[in-house]
């Protein structure tokens, strides 16, 4: 992909690790595209994340011009004719970060003609529509927030600043309530109050999250919604937390901060998790779940004493070799 800046090995980390780096290799090499490691040409940045043999014979088959590579390989590696090594702790969060700062999102603020918004909605400066949303009463959104495509606010939401909103959410529509008459005939439970959503959060495409009947249903800052998960009305999830394709939470749970859902996981209606707490893929969770634990199966049960660094890693579709602090 091209960045369509050029840029030299010290611009790409000084922002992003400070002096926390290492590079060696050939001076004056410039970049102005990324690609993978293996498809990379001499004008591309790419990284390696691996350790050991495995990181030295992959990074000698690269043909990047400048590589990220883990501190742990200075000395045991050295960069080709015309290449660098940029040596740092984490190369793919550097690769991330730098990729994000240069490439931004290359739409420009504004709203597409054939969108409808309410006359009692609000929209923050700086922010892009796109082509067929729908934004009903009460609605505010933040600055710089996108919403792409056939997305639909129905009512009372409230988005917070620099969010991602994925072509075709839906969000604050009527939860699912109903109260049984003695007959049996069913009788729909007021749903009152609204969305409010926090700061730099992303909604996957075809998500869907209903608003809450007497509190808000509330998603904190820095939350990310893989496409197609289900959130009931009433829940209240923390900040820094990553929902994974076909999570199903249901009404009134409550999800401390920065834990993880795996793919296809549920989570019972009035469940409370703690912060820093891993949910395995298909697991379905019937009790309440303590800070930093690690829970699997059906019902789901504890397995956080089971469970090998690269195991956790596994559930959470990451290949590094070191737990991040709130997993311990």
């Amino acid at each position: 992909m091209q960045l369509g800046t050029k840029w030299r090995a010290e611009s790409i980390v000084k922002d992003i690790v400070a002096d926390e780096y290492d590079i060696q290799g050939h001076q004056g090499i410039i970049i102005d595209g990324v690609a993978s490691i293996l498809e990379a040409i001499e004008k591309d940045l790419t990284f390696c994340s691996l350790e050991g043999e495995k990181a030295i014979s992959t990074i000698a088959m690269s043909k990047a011009g400048i590589i990220l590579c883990k501190k742990s390989l200075k000395g045991k590696i050295y960069p080709r004719n015309g290449s660098q090594y940029i040596f740092v702790q984490d190369p793919k969060l550097v690769f991330t970060q730098f990729v994000n700062k240069a490439r931004k999102d290359k739409r420009t603020a504004g709203i597409a003609t054939n969108t409808i918004i309410d006359k009692t909605a609000k929209i923050g400066p700086d922010c892009y529509i796109g082509e067929f949303v729908k934004i009903g009463k009460n609605c505010q959104i933040g600055k710089n927030t996108i919403i792409h495509d056939r997305v639909t606010l129905v009512q009372d939401c409230i988005i917070g600043e620099n969010c991602i909103i994925q072509p075709g959410a839906t969000l604050g529509f009527d939860g699912f309530g109903f109260e049984r008459h003695p007959s049996g005939r069913l009788e729909k439970f007021p749903q009152l109050k609204g969305l409010r959503i926090g700061n730099n959060v992303e909604i996957g495409a075809n998500c869907t999250i209903a608003r809450g009947s007497l509190i808000d249903t509330t998603i904190g800052s820095g939350t990310k919604l893989d496409s197609l998960v289900h959130i009931a009305h009433n829940t209240r999830i923390g900040e820094n937390c990553q929902l994974t394709a076909g999570t199903i939470i249901g009404g009134s749970v409550t999800i401390g901060n920065s834990c993880w859902a795996g793919l296809n996981c549920t989570i019972k209606h009035k469940i409370k998790i703690g912060n820093n707490v891993l949910v395995a893929a298909g697991a379905t969770v019937i009790r309440d779940v303590p800070d930093s634990d690690v829970v699997a199966g059906v019902p789901a049960r504890s397995i956080k004493g089971k469970v090998t660094t690269d195991e956790l890693f596994s559930m959470v579709g990451r290949t590094s070799m070191t737990v991040p602090s709130y997993f311990h």
